[in-house]
């Protein structure tokens, strides 16, 4: 096997995708029935031999969190870090074997494993599951590939860059019978899973209108993307509310960068510091480009579409209709589903109060990864990051009887109801086709961003009625040799 020790070979890959598939055919003859591993725990304190096996792929910022949180855990063991940056994969090795020699009374340990190429580590049959936490036009391949591989996933979200994407991945989960968590982990923190309970079960009468944040392209002002003000067309493109196509200079690969192995299957664009540097300038700092990220999609509105999605309890459809603002029939986009309800996407939370008048003017509304609900009996918001949870009139937090009106992010359980899933093969609390719904939420607003107009949905055939341009958004090429 390639792996990082102290030497790496660029863009050298030792194992072929035909190789690699033909090592996963073991896994075919028995997708018909639930996987048994062995090596899974059944309590709360597994021994070494019992702990759910990991590999973790792709070790940016967010990738860095989920490896201290799952290093932590005495339910799982770690096995291996992948990425194509050699210095991020080098420190989660390090990270991973530092954790667990100081748990031992010799005070040593070497068995974390790091890999440049995914395929070897999925070709490792004691790794039980991987957590994918990889630029977003990966997620889907890498996915795919681990299903074959006989792992289950955890998967950052969104879980696809394409509408089609998604549904081939939904399929290849449950083809290869696969436990599938999306990384939207907002549902599972208590306080919101109550709020968005509330709302599910009538609790505000029928929900007429919700509101949630969609940004556009003003990140293109940060500091780091200033030498490129004049090629990124700054002024026009920050305006954009859908990811778009740079062209950004060439610049040298960093030494022990697999570059070629991180663009993968997207469009080819060479090497340029405001897609990847070390350490790294953000979160997500290629998810402007509409080649690697979706913008919105990608920075907050998945989290946002699973939570909202799930408390009108259609989290497993989608809206029928898309309505661009050009349409004049609201200030905003928007997106109409079935029995009427209308989701509104706002620039900022004021245009709820201002431009819809929806909430009393007097209202707070604050944070993201959520949204405000507003029914026939009064409103509600379920965001994150901006306080407690608002509403009115009071009598409403009387029949919702909220624990603590605090949202706590910390609080979640979301890899915890993974690693239960795995133990138990039930279905996690955001399986392969909630992440697929919620993620293509936000590609079908993106196309109508695009196209600048109106369009009408089947969310059961998943294609635009009678508009064969839009239909054509719904999916993209690879770039060779890679495919799905």
């Amino acid at each position: 096997m390639t792996q990082f020790n102290n030497t790496v070979t660029r863009n050298s890959l030792r194992i072929t995708r035909r190789q690699f598939l033909g090592r996963t055919m073991f896994f075919t003859g028995i997708v018909s029935t639930p996987w048994i591993i062995p090596s899974l725990a059944k309590g709360a304190n597994a021994s070494p031999s019992e702990r759910i096996t990991i590999g973790l792929i792709g070790r940016g910022i967010m990738g860095s969190g989920h490896l201290h949180r799952l290093a932590g855990d005495r339910d799982v063991q770690v096995m291996a870090v992948c990425d194509v940056d050699r210095t991020r994969c080098e420190e989660g090795k390090k990270h991973v074997d530092q954790t667990y020699a100081a748990k031992r009374s010799s005070g040593d340990y070497k068995g974390c494993s790091a890999y440049n190429d995914y395929r070897e580590l999925l070709a490792r049959q004691d790794i039980d599951a991987v957590v994918i936490v990889t630029p977003d036009h990966w997620h889907t391949p890498i996915a795919i590939d681990a299903a074959k591989a006989g792992k289950d996933i955890y998967c950052e979200k969104p879980i696809s860059i394409t509408v089609q994407e998604g549904r081939r991945l939904v399929e290849t989960v449950q083809r290869y019978g696969r436990v599938f968590q999306t990384g939207t982990q907002y549902r599972s923190i208590p306080t919101i899973r109550e709020v968005v309970e509330f709302v599910r079960s009538g609790g505000l009468g029928k929900v007429k209108s919700v509101f949630t944040l969609w940004s556009n392209l003003g990140a293109l002002g940060a500091a780091r993307l200033k030498p490129y003000a004049h090629l990124l067309d700054i002024e026009r493109s920050r305006r954009s509310y859908a990811p778009m196509h740079f062209a950004l200079p060439a610049e040298p690969v960093p030494e022990g960068l697999d570059w070629n192995l991180w663009v993968g299957p997207a469009l080819w664009h060479p090497y340029n510091c405001a897609y990847h540097t070390n350490p790294s300038p953000g979160v997500v700092p290629w998810a402007f480009s509409e080649d690697f990220g979706a913008a919105s999609v990608t920075w907050h509105h998945s989290h946002s579409a699973d939570v909202i999605q799930y408390a009108l309890g259609i989290e497993n459809s989608g809206p029928v209709e898309i309505i661009h603002p050009s349409s004049g029939d609201y200030p905003t986009l928007t997106c109409k589903y079935a029995n009427g309800t209308l989701l509104h996407m706002v620039h900022n939370w004021n245009m709820v109060k201002n431009a819809y008048k929806a909430v009393p003017a007097s209202a707070r509304l604050a944070g993201n990864f959520g949204g405000v609900f507003v029914g026939e009996r009064g409103w509600v918001t379920s965001m994150t990051t901006g306080g407690p949870i608002e509403g009115g009139p009071e009598s409403l937090f009387n029949e919702m009887k909220l624990t603590t009106r605090q949202v706590n992010p910390g609080e979640n359980n979301h890899h915890a109801n993974w690693f239960d899933c795995i133990k138990t093969r039930r279905k996690p609390s955001c399986h392969e086709e909630l992440g697929h719904r919620t993620a293509s939420l936000g590609h079908l607003i993106i196309i109508a961003y695009k196209l600048e107009r109106s369009l009408k949905w089947d969310p059961i055939k998943e294609e635009f009625i009678g508009d064969e341009a839009a239909n054509r958004l719904l999916f993209r090429a690879m770039r060779s040799p890679w495919r799905i």
